[in-house]
Parts: structure tokens; sequence; C-alpha cells
């Protein structure tokens, strides 16, 4: 009995035994994988348009000029009956001109004065618009005499250009003289206090039988040219 007892205690000893030593072996570390979350960007505000002041006014006398500027100054564009309602846009500064839709050309805009319209509301909501800049809108050009025939011994011979021209409004008006033969003239200026026409002249002195002509530059305040032919022969 003494020797079962002894290998029983051996083999508890030797079973416990087996587990001195034994090392655990760590799990693996789970690194969490991150979905990046799309931004947000907000949509644009919508850019708000200021909306046009439009009120009305009513033509008080039998007719009225309705003019390019704010001002007599200027040229008539459209004559407009008493009783007409106009759809006014716009005022000078000191609200004794209002910029209206042109009756008599659709799409297109005229001034008239305070003194023969009434407003329908306060003129100080409208917004102030500048005047137009004045152009010149016509050149008449001639020449005189405008065909020279003469005997070949007669020369030198003057002939006289001059030219009417026509603006819309009050501007400063610059020009030049050209002739073919290669002469060119000093820069001329004329003031216009306002619309209407006026005449400038020039003269040249021909030496022989040609085909001349003569132009015409408008510099300011805008820009044309005008040309105008005139033969000279001799026998």
């Amino acid at each position: 009995m003494k020797h079962l007892t002894l290998l029983a205690g051996c083999i508890f000893i030797a079973l416990t035994g087996c587990n001195v030593g034994t090392t655990n072996t760590p799990l693996p570390t789970l690194e969490t994988a991150t979905t990046p979350q799309p931004s947000f960007t907000p949509p644009p505000l919508p850019t708000l348009t200021p909306t046009a002041v439009i009120i009305s006014a009513q033509v008080t006398a039998e007719i009225i000029n309705c003019r390019l500027g704010p001002g007599t100054i200027f040229e008539t564009v459209t004559e407009i009956q008493q009783g007409k309602t106009l759809r006014v846009t716009g005022r000078n500064d000191a609200s004794t001109w209002f910029y209206v839709h042109d009756p008599g050309n659709p799409g297109n805009f005229c001034w008239v004065s305070s003194d023969v319209t009434q407003i329908i509301s306060e003129a100080n909501i409208l917004p102030i618009i500048p005047p137009p800049v004045a152009m010149v809108t016509n050149i008449d050009l001639r020449v005189e005499p405008n065909r020279i025939v003469v005997a070949c011994n007669q020369f030198p011979q003057t002939v006289f250009f001059e030219a009417l021209i026509t603006t819309n409004g009050p501007t400063l008006f610059t020009w030049k003289w050209e002739i073919s033969t290669g002469v060119t003239s000093n820069v001329g200026t004329l003031v216009f206090q306002e619309a209407g026409t006026q005449a400038i002249n020039e003269f040249y002195q021909i030496n022989s039988a040609n085909n001349y002509w003569v132009k015409l530059y408008v510099l300011t305040p805008n820009e044309m040219v005008e040309q105008v032919n005139f033969p000279v022969t001799c026998t």
C-alpha cells in the first residue's frame, strides 16, 4: 500500500509539473479601419438681381417733346400727346427731367420735363440716370465748284469746301481736312451749345488738271469720315 501511495503522489507531481513554465501567446491587436465620410459643401446662394423701379407719369401738356437727354439742348426723339401714361425708370439729379420708355420707339428711352408731366408717386425713389454723350449724326459736305474746266494756262484755281455738321446735343466737335494731293489741315475745334447744325469752311488752290478728292475727318465726339470727289480738266 505504501508503494501505491507513493506512485500516486509521483503521478500527481508529474502532472502538476507539466504546467510549470507554460507561456501564454498574446492575441493579435485588431486595428479598426475608418472610412472617411464625404464632406458636405452647401450649394451657392442665388444672386439676387435688384428689381428696377418703375413708376407712372401722366402727360399734362397738349403735346410734349421726349428728348435724347435731360434738357431742351438735346434733340427731340418723339412727340407725345396729352393724357398719355408714361413708364418712368429714372431721373436727373435735380428731378426736373424723367427718363421714360419711349412710346414711339419700343425698346428705347427718352427724357421728358417734369413741367409737362405729373408723377404718380415719389420721384426720389427713382435712380439717377447720367445724361448721354452727344454725337455728330450727319455731315453734308460740298465742294464749290464741284467740277472745273479751264484753259491749261488758267491755273491756279481755287475751290471752296463747306460741311454742315449736325449733332444731337451739346458737344465739343473737332475735325481735320485732307486733300488727295497729300495736304492735311490743322485740327479745328467748334463748340455746340445745343443740338443743331453748324457750318465749317475751307479753301484750296488747284495748280493742275486731275481727279481730286477732299475728306473731312470728324475726330470728336465720335469718329466719322466724309469724302467728295471733284474733277479738274483743262483744254
